[in-house]
């Protein structure tokens, strides 16, 4: 299982994991906007989260927009 750090947290994921998955497991949900991923720094478009593999080591950063004020 690869170990990845999603937003400063280390994580064990199966393998062939996804950046989906990351997503998942960081507790947003599949449909939520104004979410942005980046893996080692670099952005990864939405369309591409389910194809785009990590391997052991990557850090996933997952941004989710929120309202306030």
């Amino acid at each position: 299982m690869p170990a990845i750090t999603i937003n400063g947290k280390l994580l064990s994921l199966p393998e062939g994991a996804t950046v989906q998955d990351a997503v998942e497991a960081s507790g947003v949900t599949e449909n939520a906007r104004g979410v942005a991923v980046a893996v080692d720094g670099e952005v990864v478009p939405r369309g591409k989260w389910a194809e785009t593999g990590l391997e052991d080591g990557r850090e996933v950063e997952v941004l989710h927009a929120v309202q306030g004020g």
